[in-house]
């Protein structure tokens, strides 16, 4: 069974995967003489006319199992592109992206993405990419001079990118939908009836019962709901090769899950446990980046530690105090015993607790509350978001990856920082924190919760927490960093 399982990640289910598709190559008006084309004949090109205009669609897809995120493009962090698409024999006259899998990727293409054409090249941004996403962009290309080809003649289009640890060495790879069973499928398929076949041999003449490092039986999982995402992504992918471990959900906050914790529970928590705790035990799992989340309205994208502190104080109460517009300052918090808020208060705001809230509906102050900015607080990281995004002027703290990904909600810079491994690995990036992964005592080997942490930091799981922006322990420059002060 270990064979198999191997094959099954890594062959069968691929890991990191970018692939791009030609739909599309063709002359502009000439695939079916009509008297329709319209606008299809006069193609310009900054007022001038194309002679002889082609169009190509390129669908750009996450074709692996493990989502894509814009560090895992194989640039340089600095570089804002990902992809380059050249066409060899025409120039680019235009380009529009005409496809999104999901809307949230809209603004992945704003000005300032990176998205353009240089030197003839169509220059695609680091977009982040789910399992099953893609986009597509049309380009409009005119014949370069001197080229003598015709379209049906051309070369086809070069496309230059990467995934870091991807499958094919990481190259972007060209897919194409096929009918009928090649002898590649056919081939591997002998490979695997062989393998199977003996397995099985080897199973029926021992006593093994259960795959190497799989287990069976139950295993509840408790604790931060910014790091929901993560486990609940990994579990999914456990539970594909380990089909015997049943897993339960309970996700309310990092000090809720610690409370909780207990025999066949693994607890996860955004820092480390308080005093009161003597026989849970820490593992250090994941560098876990967070990030201030503010309300598209405030017209606010940076702010240092001292104006956020200011802001918490009471003594910033209008966003145009900073720089912004003309909106009343609200504060959406999380709820005491959140790991989250945890963090901010001891990484932002010094060890300051935050004052206590005087708003339930985040808008107004409650009656008989004290003057001051209106402060409320909620229960998850997905409510905070939505709240921040549905209230203008207001400003949270988020789990980074749910704070980019979330519509209406612009991720802040901290002191002219984002939220980026590199940046926090450095110092220069202040709100970040260890994440733990507590047990009450030390599970048992061939635990279900041995099995699971074992593959959260040496199998897929490792690749789902880098696809969320965080990064392993063990592959910090400063691995040091994640450790108990």
């Amino acid at each position: 069974m270990p064979a198999a399982v191997a094959l099954y990640e890594f062959v069968l289910k691929g890991r990191k995967r970018l692939g791009y598709r030609v739909q599309m190559d063709t002359t502009a008006t000439d695939v079916v003489p009509s008297p329709f084309a319209g606008a299809l004949r006069h193609l310009q090109d900054n007022g001038v006319r194309l002679d002889d205009p082609t169009l190509a669609l390129l669908r750009i897809e996450n074709n692996g199992a493990t989502d894509i995120d814009t560090h895992d493009y194989a640039v340089l962090d600095d570089d804002l592109v990902g992809i380059r698409v050249s066409f060899p024999g025409r120039r680019v006259a235009g380009l529009v992206v005409t496809e999104l899998s999901d809307d949230f990727l809209r603004s992945c293409f704003a000005e300032g993405s990176g998205l353009g054409v240089r030197d003839g090249v169509i220059e695609l941004p680091k977009v982040p990419l789910n399992r099953h996403a893609h986009y597509k962009v049309l380009a409009a290309l005119e014949r370069a001079p001197g080229e003598t080809g015709k379209p049906g003649q051309y070369a086809d289009p070069e496309v230059v990118g990467g995934i870091k640890g991807g499958v094919g060495g990481g190259r972007i790879l060209q897919t194409r939908s096929r009918t009928g069973t090649s002898w590649r499928s056919v081939g591997l398929v002998g490979f695997l009836v062989a393998v199977v076949l003996a397995q099985l041999t080897v199973a029926l003449s021992t006593d093994t019962a259960a795959p190497l490092d799989c287990a069976r039986g139950r295993l509840a999982i408790v604790g931060s709901t910014a790091f929901e995402p993560v486990v609940r992504e990994a579990a999914e992918h456990y539970r594909d090769s380990c089909r015997k471990v049943t897993f339960s959900f309970d996700m309310r906050g990092s000090g809720e899950g610690l409370r909780g914790a207990g025999p066949d529970i693994i607890a996860f928590s955004d820092g480390e446990k308080p005093e009161g705790y003597p026989k849970l035990l820490p593992r250090a799992l994941a560098f876990f980046l967070f990030s201030l989340a503010i309300s598209e309205q405030a017209g606010v994208e940076d702010l240092t530690v001292d104006q956020v502190r200011r802001i918490y104080r009471g003594e910033i109460v209008n966003w145009r105090d900073v720089g912004g517009r003309d909106l009343p300052v609200r504060l959406v918090s999380r709820n005491p015993g959140s790991g989250t808020r945890t963090t901010f208060q001891r990484r932002i705001l010094g060890g300051v607790r935050e004052p206590g809230t005087n708003s339930d509906d985040c808008r107004s102050r409650d009656p008989g509350a004290a003057a001051g900015v209106v402060r409320c607080a909620r229960d998850t990281t997905r409510e905070v978001l939505d709240t921040v995004a549905a209230t203008p002027g207001a400003l949270g703290y988020s789990e980074a990856g749910a704070a980019a990904g979330h519509q209406g909600v612009l991720a802040v810079r901290i002191g002219g920082h984002r939220a980026t491994l590199e940046d926090a690995d450095h110092g220069a990036y202040p709100l970040w924190e260890t994440e733990y992964a507590y047990t009450y005592g030390e599970p048992a080997a061939g635990s279900p919760a041995a099995s699971f942490l074992r593959y959260l930091t040496n199998q897929v799981g490792a690749d789902v927490i880098r696809s969320y922006g965080n990064r392993p322990c063990a592959e910090l420059d400063n691995p040091a960093l994640c450790r108990p002060a």
